[in-house]
């Protein structure tokens, strides 16, 4: 079977995730060793189980719908030759890395994630409380929204829309690593800056930044700012379930644990809830610029739900937006930059004999 060149370059294009994913883990690695923490590799095989879950939650209905558009006289027929076609293919093996390093590096950064108080000492609260105020003229964020959100429904619809954040994780990753609609530059800058943001905006500037946030902030740090915040969460809570009470009750009694399992650990500045959001905004509108608005309107929506329900200063998403413009940036240079090294395996150019006319 003759090499199919456009498969080859698509993979020689990711080297620059490759090494970063690997440099990035190498450093965790020695974390691990130095600080005497055991990574748990079930945590990578549970992650592995969620993506397979969202796959089947959301795969199937989008299969049954093109078949029922379709209307094939065969539909097993109809599924074996479009996945077993020469783009089927192409798509599949350019995307199982990027797949892959999705499946790797989220429990790695929850674990990194945990280390934190390891590493430092929870000291910016106090700091990104009076940001705020100053931002917002003398008042803490959370209460000027409350005359509009603080009503127990509605704070029941922000905290579910807060954790639909997840099908960011789980079905965004899917979408960008294996759909035709995405070109190679697009799903290469997706993914760096995938592995980058949760490398340098969860990791290093959560460390250097390290706070907890406003519905811990009383619980770990004896700062009572909060605690009408979090006292009408749980009042609501008791009326309606709000999704994220007992999401950070679960948070608080892991991180006294110091459990280092996925999902795991505490940490407020910068929002990784917010810049991910970003990040697919910056990718979507270069697929769509419909698809572009309305993660801008996702992001902003996230924003605004991570301060009403205790998780966030509001400083945390405007710090995590401008540095994830920042490393999308960064992203870009470093992808045109190796995209004008030569390719070693770059398609051979066809010659063809020509006679002169006589």
């Amino acid at each position: 079977m003759k090499p199919d060149f456009r498969t080859v370059e698509a993979l020689w294009g990711q080297i620059p995730l490759y090494l970063f994913a690997i440099a990035g883990m190498l450093v965790c690695a020695w974390l691990w060793q130095s600080y005497g923490v055991e990574f748990g590799f079930q945590s990578i095989a549970h992650n592995l189980g969620l993506f397979a879950g969202f796959f089947i939650f959301v795969g199937g209905p989008v299969l049954l719908w093109r078949l029922a558009r379709a209307k094939p006289e065969s539909p097993i027929a109809w599924v074996r030759e479009r996945l077993l076609s020469r783009t089927a293919r192409h798509h599949l093996i350019v995307g199982l890395p990027m797949f892959a390093l999705c499946v790797v590096i989220i429990p790695a950064f929850s674990s990194i994630k945990s280390m934190i108080p390891l590493f430092t000492e929870y000291t910016w609260d106090e700091t990104f409380i009076a940001w705020d105020r100053a931002l917002f003229f003398g008042y803490d964020p959370w209460l000027l929204l409350q005359p509009l959100l603080g009503y127990p429904v509605v704070t029941a619809i922000v905290a579910a829309i807060y954790h639909l954040w997840i099908l960011l994780l789980y079905v965004g990753p899917l979408y960008f690593a294996f759909s035709p609609q995405v070109n190679e530059i697009i799903r290469r800058q997706f993914f760096l800056g995938y592995a980058m943001s949760w490398m340098l905006i969860g990791g290093l500037m959560a460390t250097w930044l390290a706070s907890v946030g406003p519905v811990f902030a009383e619980p770990l740090l004896g700062i009572d700012t909060f605690r009408a915040q979090t006292d009408y969460l749980a009042a609501a809570n008791r009326e309606i379930p709000i999704m994220v009470v007992p999401v950070q009750q679960m948070l608080l009694e892991n991180f006294h644990l110091n459990e280092r399992g996925l999902g795991s650990g505490i940490t407020a500045m910068p929002s990784m809830h917010v810049a991910i959001c970003a990040l697919y905004w910056l990718a979507a509108r270069k697929v769509s610029p419909g698809l572009g608005r309305a993660f801008f309107v996702f992001m902003i929506v996230i924003w605004i739900g991570s301060v009403h329900t205790a998780y966030h200063y509001a400083v945390d998403g405007l710090v995590s937006i401008a540095a994830m413009i920042v490393l999308w940036w960064v992203v870009k240079a470093v992808i045109r930059a190796w995209d004008r090294i030569p390719s070693p395996f770059a398609q051979p150019t066809l010659r063809t004999n020509t006679v002169p006319a006589e």
